[in-house]
């Protein structure tokens, strides 16, 4: 059998990924870097049940940001743990904790690899208090880490709570932190706010997404003049109908597209939520366009180290629309 083929599994179960050692690989709602050659994955690390740890929330970790390196995406090997939680009670890491959705850019001006994270405090249940509802920031000389942590912070003013989110870093450098801003229990919105140049810190230069309201768990993707972004409803971690956006500027207008995915049945992004999308370097489509993989997980409330990851091709139209079948195998090219 082919050493490329990309295995997702059957559309109803959960299935596991391994990395070189027979190991579950253990990397949740996090994404994909490339550089030098090798691809490099990373989410957040779940070893336990959520009954083993303090905090309510099922999305906990004691451990921290793990990362895996592949040099062509089917054959994984753990380098470890990238961002450390502490058992020091007085550190801003100290665990049980959450560095949900993290997201690694590269800063060519600087030489720094920057993290940033949707950052919950001990015991790791979402709040509005202080600690509970940030973005997190950390920084490293080598992809692989350490990252040291630079604290948190809440982006345009203390009012907006911090939940799910993402970092998009454009064509011209320019780095941008996306994320689920909530400002009151009905009032959910996305937004984007630009990153400093050394992207450590917010620019006061932001966008609240109008049309990209009640949203969460985006994903964007540049191609052929247009920006699309992928999003989830918010049902927690219950799987739920993606619908997508597209705009020709980043702060918009965006236009509501509709659902991406194609024959889902069920109406729930074939059973999974969206976290990533990242570039196969130097591949194509058999129509020639460049290929984009969309990442999503199917999060196994009942133990979070099986969660599934599910990683489609992202396929776009002439009229500038884009869609995902789901393939329980397929081959890169």
């Amino acid at each position: 059998m082919s050493s490329k083929i990309i295995r997702n599994g059957p559309l109803d179960r959960f299935t596991d990924w391994y990395d070189d050692e027979g190991n579950v690989i253990n990397a949740s709602d996090g994404g994909i870097l490339y550089a030098e050659g090798v691809y490099y994955w990373y989410g957040l690390e779940l070893r336990a049940l959520p009954a083993d740890f303090g905090g309510k929330g099922g999305q906990t970790t004691t451990t921290g940001v793990v990362m895996y390196s592949s040099p062509d995406l089917v054959n994984w090997h753990r380098e470890g743990i990238v961002l450390s939680c502490s058992m020091d009670p007085e550190s801003p890491l100290y665990a049980p904790m959450r560095f949900e959705r993290p997201k690694i850019v590269y800063n060519e001006a600087t030489g720094k690899y920057v993290l940033w994270c949707h950052y919950v405090g001990y015991p790791g249940d979402h709040g509005d208090t202080p600690g509970t509802a940030e973005a997190g920031v950390a920084v490293s000389d080598r992809i692989t880490g350490p990252y040291r942590f630079l604290g948190t912070t809440r982006p345009i003013d203390d009012r907006g709570l911090v939940r799910d989110c993402t970092v998009y870093k454009d064509a011209d450098g320019s780095a941008y932190y996306i994320y689920d801003r909530q400002e009151a229990p009905d009032n959910r919105c996305q937004h984007i706010v630009k990153l400093s140049a050394d992207y450590l810190s917010m620019t006061a230069e932001y966008r609240r997404l109008d049309e990209v309201f009640w949203r969460e768990a985006a994903a964007v993707v540049f191609h052929d003049g247009w920006y699309f972004m992928i999003t989830s409803d918010l049902t927690s971690w219950k799987a739920n109908q993606a619908r997508y956006y597209r705009a020709e500027n980043l702060f918009g207008p965006w236009e509501v597209m509709g659902d991406p995915c194609v024959d889902d049945v069920n109406h729930d992004t074939f059973f999974s939520q969206s976290t990533y999308i990242f570039r196969v370097e130097g591949k194509t489509l058999p129509d020639g366009s460049p290929l984009w993989i969309h990442m999503a997980e199917r999060h196994n409330t009942k133990n979070f180290l099986h969660c599934s990851y599910i990683w489609l091709p992202v396929r776009f139209t002439d009229d500038h629309r884009l869609f995902l079948a789901y393939e329980e195998e397929w081959e890169l090219p």
